[in-house]
Parts: C-alpha cells; sequence; structure tokens
C-alpha cells in the first residue's frame, strides 16, 4: 500500500477538537539547494543582516523536519540554544530520534559531528584526548579527542563519574581544551547536546546543581503526537535494515561562519530595561516562592535574556518582547530550580509551578 505522504513530507498535524475530523495538510518543506563543497558562498547569501539570519534560520528547521518530524518546540529550542551560543540537556526516553536531531542539525551547516557514550568507565582522556608516545619520531604526540567537533552529543551524561563530567563541562566553559599544558581551542561554534534517561536512574551519577547550571536551556523530549509516529515509523520502515529515515538527506543551507554571524546578530539584539527587569523578576521570585527549595540564580536570569533574543533573530526582530521571556522560562529554568519534598510526594511539578509563577509576575505593556 502507497505511504499517503510524499517523500520526505511530514504527516498532517491532528485535528483540532471540535473541528472537522480531516487533517489540513502542512505543506512539504521545499529543498534548499546544496553548495558545492568548494563554494564559499552560503545558499542564503541573497538576503542580509536580521531578514537574512531569520530566512536562513528558517530553512535550517525544515531541513532538520525532514527526519525529526512532530517536535517543533524541541527543533525551536535546540536552534535558539545554538545562536545564542549554549549548551543544552535533552532529556528523553530512549528512542525518540535525538541522535538523528544531532546529526541532521550538523548537517544543514557543514558542522563537524562528535558522539560520546557515557559508561561508568569513561575517562576524562577519553573526552578531550591526550597525548601518544610516537616511537618512530620519538616525541610524544596529541590525539584529539572527540569534544573536537562543533556540535557534541554526550549520551547518557549522568553515566560517567564526576570527574568524566567535569572534564566535558570544563571544555563547555572554556571552549578549549588542555593537554599536557597544551591549550587547544575548539573550532567554533560549538555546542553540547547532552542526553539524560528520566526513568533509569540506577548506576548513574546525577549531575550537581552547580554543573547543570551551566546549561543553557533542559529540554523535555517526549512522544510525537500519532501522525507524526504513524509517518516516521513508516518511513524507517520503508528502508533496507529499517534506514528509510536518514539524515544524510538533509541538505546543507549554510556554513560554519553564517551560524557565527547570527549568534554575533543575537548578542546585537536590543533588550530594553522594562524586559530584562522581567526576566530578574522572575528569576528571583523562584527564590521566594512557596514550595522551592533551591531557586534560580542570576545565571537563570541571563539566560531568559539570550534566549529571549534567539527567539527575537529567529523572528527577524531586533528587540526582545516579554513574550520572548516567557516562552523561554520553562527551558531555561526547570534544571535551575529545585521542589521542596512535600511538593514532590504530592505530585507536584517542576513545570507547573514555574508556570504558576509565571502567571503571577506582571509583564511590562507598551
Amino acid at each position: 500500500m502507497n505511504s499517503p505522504f510524499p517523500p520526505n513530507s511530514l504527516p498532517p498535524p491532528p485535528p483540532v477538537p471540535g473541528s472537522s475530523p480531516v487533517p489540513v495538510p502542512v505543506p512539504v518543506p521545499v529543498p534548499v539547494p546544496v553548495p558545492s563543497v568548494s563554494s564559499p558562498q552560503p545558499v542564503v547569501a541573497a538576503a542580509s543582516g536580521l531578514t537574512g539570519t531569520a530566512m536562513m534560520l528558517d530553512q535550517i528547521r525544515a531541513q532538520v523536519r525532514r527526519v525529526f518530524a512532530g517536535q517543533d518546540e524541541v527543533v525551536d529550542q535546540v536552534l535558539a540554544t545554538l545562536i545564542a551560543g549554549g549548551h543544552i540537556l535533552l532529556e528523553g526516553k530512549p528512542g525518540l530520534g535525538k541522535t538523528h536531531l544531532v546529526l541532521a542539525l550538523a548537517q544543514t551547516f557543514g558542522g563537524q559531528f562528535g558522539r560520546i557514550q557515557f559508561t561508568p568507565d569513561l575517562m576524562p582522556s577519553d573526552v578531550t584526548g591526550h597525548s601518544l608516545y610516537d616511537m618512530a619520531n620519538q616525541r610524544f604526540e596529541i590525539r584529539k579527542g572527540p569534544v573536537f567537533a562543533n556540535l557534541l552529543l554526550a549520551d547518557e551524561i549522568n553515566r560517567a563519574p564526576a570527574k568524566t563530567q567535569s572534564a566535558l563541562l570544563e571544555v563547555m566553559q572554556e571552549a578549549q581544551v588542555t593537554i599536557d599544558g597544551k591549550s587547544l581551542p575548539l573550532d567554533l561554534p560549538f555546542m553540547t547536546i547532552a542526553t539524560q534517561n528520566p526513568i533509569e536512574q540506577e548506576g548513574t551519577y546525577p549531575l550537581p546543581e552547580a554543573q547543570l547550571d551551566r546549561f543553557l536551556m533542559k529540554v523535555a523530549l517526549d512522544y510525537p503526537q500519532a501522525p507524526y509516529e504513524e509517518w516516521i515509523v513508516a518511513a524507517v520502515a520503508s528502508g533496507e535494515s529499517g534506514r528509510g529515515l536518514r539524515p544524510d538527506v538533509v541538505e546543507r543551507v549554510c556554513l560554519p561562519g553564517n551560524i557565527l554571524q547570527a549568534q554575533r546578530d543575537v548578542a546585537s539584539v536590543q533588550a530594553v530595561p522594562e524586559v530584562v527587569s522581567y526576566a530578574v523578576r522572575i528569576a528571583r521570585a523562584t527564590r521566594t516562592a512557596q514550595g522551592i527549595a533551591l531557586g534560580a540564580g542570576t545565571r537563570g536570569a541571563i539566560g531568559l535574556v539570550r534566549v529571549a533574543k534567539a527567539y527575537a533573530v529567529m523572528q527577524g526582530r531586533d528587540y526582545i518582547t516579554p513574550h520572548d521571556v516567557k516562552r523561554a522560562v520553562l527551558p531555561v529554568l526547570r534544571h535551575r530550580v529545585q521542589l521542596a519534598p512535600e511538593l514532590v510526594i504530592s505530585g507536584d511539578t517542576v513545570d507547573g509551578v514555574l508556570q504558576s509563577i509565571l502567571d503571577t509576575v506582571e509583564a511590562p505593556r507598551g
């Protein structure tokens, strides 16, 4: 039986309750021309400034959705973290396409992809690299580790001991690696996407709060809606050995230099004092709210403004709004606060408490 969806297209969204049961089809993403390997010009060079950056990000989003469907908000959050110059903690059950997401994103700008499977016996040198004595040349040579990439997938980071976790977090903070006293800078842009399994906790080493705070966002990855899941199953099963949905079908949209320019665009976005004050008041409210044992620090408020700027650039704006800050609250703050034991026992969630705090902090008008 033929598939109801064209190859590499997206399934229709589920019907809205109370509306017609016939789903409205989603437009098929238009393939973006791929530049040749030797071409120095990005595809989106026709437009410049924030308009060109927003167009480029739209094309990246469309390409990623070709292999990672039904998770539009997750794609936006990962993309916002990339252009904000941060790192992301991705929490979700196995088999939801986290590796596909990172591979597809790297493919869109021709970036290098690295992956580390964290295990209890993983050593810091397995992450950063080490020096090895070359008998033939009678000298030490540096063997770079997998962190020397543009996008690094740190799979199940909480399965490695604290010493190995700290080695990666130092790389994230400094964007360089020190091996035998020699500092080696990483190629930019650089972003770490660390994953955790929220189900299995036995034999794991939970990240301490000080290290969790280094991640700009914590994104919760859930199951896609039924129409998208059906399309994914059909697409994957249509290929040999269950490989019908491959990230290598994603086409290159731009170059790493364009991502760096997008990061500069984010830094130049205007943040008026009223909106900055709004972000600070939200962070401060988490420190005094009932039921929260540990509130967000100053880095949390900084993260709100950084992500709000990224959302503004993705929409082609050079200023942030209170709505940008509201959209950033859950992914930016959910790993920076701890609930009191009585709330955990009663079944309350961090997201629910943060949403109630957000409802009580008045947003600026104008």
